[in-house]
């Protein structure tokens, strides 16, 4: 999946789609040339043609970095050097006045063809990266959390590999909303979700579970490894204040987790219960750390949530939360 912000993804997708426009129009002109006789662009004859057009001024030099790691982005970059070659080739045959043979034609349709597909298949992962995403923060969609959640619950189940879930909450955050406002407030949780996809590993997923609230999933984790990657990624966010607001506010900002791997004993919205059961402890212990699901704390009366706002009490415990 690509990890980019959803501003990141939009401009992505308007290059690409202006890359292809200018793509087209070299086309059509290419045609006119082998077909029409006309005068061809002596740049496409030159060896490195591919890095000066339109498309590919786009490809390397303004398209953004994190679409490298992308194999779509680089089969483009391949499909593109070798469709030059091959117009090149042929240019070079019809300003001798060789007639263009059919099966070196053929091979310039299929280049092109070819070179068509791969951006279509890049367009189509940045259109659904944009569907998945939450426009706010850029983290998952809910929506797409618990099918997700049954994929690696059911490898659990089929004893493949593990997969921690993590319940994070950011601490005091009324407090940004109602002291700055939400706007600033909107730009934390966006600030926040950037710095959770920094420090966590490039395959786990972050999911906006619903206002300050998220869901981080962990494949491959144990609670162990789970409360390494945690430590890691809550140090570096309480570490660093987030700028936010035109003013450039320094705010300083914690969160609180709550773990719990995904039994394959029982189902995964009792998972995700437990991993907040956990957040509450971690709330009611003094906030910004971490705590595992325990099957004591459920075995009496299960604490409550109370989500008036961020000074509520929890009534069975008289901490705050």
């Amino acid at each position: 999946m690509l990890k980019m912000d959803p501003t990141t993804l939009r401009i992505s997708l308007e290059q690409l789609e202006n890359a292809t426009r200018d793509y087209a129009e070299w086309h059509e002109n290419l045609l006119r040339s082998l077909v029409c006789g006309l005068p061809g662009d002596s740049a496409d004859l030159a060896d490195d043609a591919h890095l000066h057009c339109q498309f590919g001024r786009w490809y390397y030099e303004r398209a953004s970095a994190r679409l490298w790691g992308q194999p779509s982005f680089a089969a483009i970059g391949s499909e593109h050097e070798q469709l030059h070659r091959v117009a090149a080739r042929l240019l070079r045959e019809t300003e001798t006045g060789t007639p263009v043979a059919r099966d070196q034609y053929e091979a310039l349709v299929q280049a092109s063809a070819r070179l068509r597909e791969t951006i279509d298949s890049l367009t189509h992962e940045i259109q659904g990266a944009l569907r998945n995403l939450d426009p706010l923060t850029g983290a998952c969609v809910r929506a797409e959390m618990l099918p997700e959640l049954r994929q690696w619950h059911e490898l659990a189940r089929r004893g493949v590999q593990q997969c921690c879930i993590v319940f994070m909450d950011l601490d005091r955050f009324k407090q940004v909303n109602d002291e700055y406002g939400h706007l600033v407030g909107d730009e934390v949780l966006a600030g926040v979700v950037q710095r959770l996809n920094e420090h966590l590993r490039p395959y786990d997923k972050v999911f906006r579970y619903g206002g300050d609230e998220f869901l981080i999933a962990l494949p491959g984790a144990d609670l162990a490894i789970g409360q390494t990657v945690i430590k890691r990624v809550r140090e570096e966010l309480a570490r660093r204040p987030l700028v936010a607001g035109s003013a450039g506010v320094a705010l300083p900002v914690s969160a609180s987790y709550g773990l719990a791997l995904l039994d394959p004993a029982v189902g995964v919205e009792e998972a995700i219960e437990r991993a907040d059961q956990a957040l509450l402890l971690a709330k009611a212990a003094g906030r910004n750390r971490a705590i595992n699901w325990d099957p004591s704390v459920v075995t009496g009366t299960r604490l409550p949530r109370l989500r008036i706002d961020d000074t509520a009490l929890m009534s069975d415990t008289g901490l705050d939360h």
